[in-house]
């Protein structure tokens, strides 16, 4: 079965099946956490929204995990200060080897919030917050070696990123709290830290995407995500949808992408690897976050059609309780 196949089946199957427990992706949330179900995703931007262009700022936190201030780059959607009632979806974006979290939006790197722009005017993005963590342990950035996306002796990277900087971004924005609605993704190392940090954080995060990243680290089997994945429990692996891409000249990527995608495919976790023309440049990583970013899109969409599907479905059942 091909991508387009499964993504119509998954639709279908949403839209028919009271709980949704339907192959691949998205579980039913127990009853007591349906007070943070979004009844709503942002609808697409007004245009008078979109004339404005976007921005981001740098800002700093004391986090206690690494026991130092960090920083992170932050983006709000279009109608943010308008729409006070309105709670938002988040995608976090992780860095790569002697990077920052400037990288993914400044003009000679990154330039997401082009992207984002473009994606949001074409409605295949809802509005959503964009959060770039840095990613860099207690040794700092290094031209020399890649950041440390692991709990390790020079700092609990994976904690900090994962679940700490998640909940100062929603003591801080008006977010939705599912996972359902949290995706987390990077580039290069960035891409395997988005995957680990993920898969270390999944009360947290359910939508994982990587661009011309490796599955397996040098600090082992519970930082390698091909190995770690077996791990998580099964209703954990269902509800996991994720996202791999490398060039076609990065032969060592494709390769790690392909045994993972293999080790997804038996777990029966639904998954989208794509090859493109390109290599282990900025270039690439620009053009291709459109198709990382698109593909979050449609699971947030699913998302709210199951969570909808689950809160009638409550509903119904709550309507017949109270006339028997």
């Amino acid at each position: 079965m091909n991508y387009k196949q499964s993504k119509i089946l998954l639709l279908v199957s949403v839209l028919t099946i009271v709980g949704y427990n339907y192959c691949q992706s998205v579980t039913a949330i127990p009853q007591q956490d349906l007070q943070t179900t979004p009844s709503l995703l942002p609808t697409q931007p007004n245009p008078s929204d979109l004339a404005t262009p976007l921005t981001y700022k740098i800002e700093t936190y004391d986090s206690q995990v690494m026991g130092a201030s960090r920083t992170y780059g932050v983006s709000l959607p279009p109608g943010y200060e308008q729409n006070l009632k309105q709670s938002y979806p988040v995608i976090f974006l992780l860095h790569g080897g002697h990077g920052n979290p400037s990288d993914w939006f400044i003009q000679n790197k990154g330039q997401a919030l082009k992207t984002v722009e473009q994606l949001y005017t074409t409605g295949k993005l809802p509005p959503s917050i964009i959060i770039t963590p840095d990613g860099n342990d207690k040794r700092g950035s290094s031209p020399y070696r890649d950041p440390a996306y692991i709990d390790g002796p020079n700092g609990k990277v994976s904690t900090a990123v994962g679940d700490e900087l998640v909940k100062v971004v929603q003591s801080r924005y008006r977010t939705l709290t599912n996972p359902d609605f949290w995706a987390i993704g990077g580039l290069s190392s960035g891409g395997w830290g988005a995957v680990n940090v993920g898969l270390h954080n999944l009360e947290h995060f359910s939508i994982l995407f990587s661009h011309s990243g490796y599955f397996q680290d040098k600090s082992g089997p519970i930082n390698s995500p091909i190995s770690y994945i077996k791990t998580i429990p099964l209703q954990a692996q269902k509800r996991l949808r994720i996202y791999l891409d490398s060039g076609t000249s990065d032969i060592d990527e494709i390769h790690e992408a392909e045994g993972f995608t293999k080790v997804l495919n038996k777990l029966k976790i639904y998954n989208l690897f794509s090859q493109f023309p390109g290599s282990h440049t900025w270039r690439y990583w620009r053009k291709h976050l459109a198709d990382s970013l698109t593909f979050v899109g449609e699971q947030f969409r699913v998302a709210k059609i199951a969570h909808r599907a689950d809160d009638l479905s409550v509903n119904q059942n709550k309507n017949t309780h109270s006339g028997s």
